[in-house]
């Protein structure tokens, strides 16, 4: 048995579960999420909490046991909670400020980059190295923010670039004087 698969997810209140035609539909205060489910899983649920259970135990059953439960609990404690990610921007003259609902983002290039709003996710920023990506899915929220990364990676010898807040850049020497 899936030690993932067999944990009960807790409900907090304020959030309900409701399954119908192959779909799980979760809707909380900070709005509804809807995840597939395969053929092979049902669902015991109480008032306080939910647990996910497969019909056999053919491979694809088990792979799909432990997905579902982390993709439920994800969407749970998004519609609840939310989830956010921080991105720090790192260098001389990089810098980020809000356009609309979206970004506009200084980054060396000869032009600005611009990110235009996503339903569902929002950006924050607070100073002009810092961007705060909130939103109630966590793939959207993971998504965005590494494409956001990805438009200038931490270089390993100054550190410039776009981190996450908690990211630890390894450090290169770079070229040691000659003797």
């Amino acid at each position: 048995m899936s030690k993932i698969g067999r944990t009960p997810i807790s409900i907090p209140s304020g959030v309900t579960l409701t399954q119908a035609d192959g779909e799980m539909r979760v809707v909380g205060p900070k709005g509804a999420l809807v995840v597939a489910i395969p053929t092979g899983i049902s669902f015991s649920q109480t008032p306080e909490e939910i647990t996910v259970n497969r019909a056999n135990d053919t491979r694809q059953s088990r792979a799909n046991h432990g997905l579902i439960r982390s993709l439920l609990q994800n969407a749970i404690v998004g519609v609840s909670e939310g989830f956010t990610k921080t991105l720090k921007l790192v260098g001389t003259g990089y810098r980020a400020q809000s356009k609309g609902a979206g970004i506009s983002l200084a980054l060396g290039f000869s032009h600005p980059i611009t990110q235009d709003a996503v339903p569902g996710i929002k950006f924050e920023v607070p100073d002009t190295e810092t961007i705060i990506i909130t939103g109630i899915d966590k793939q959207q929220v993971g998504q965005l923010a590494a494409e956001l990364r990805s438009k200038r990676p931490p270089e390993p010898y100054k550190g410039k670039g776009i981190r996450y807040e908690s990211e630890k850049v390894k450090r290169k020497q770079g070229k040691a004087a000659a003797a």
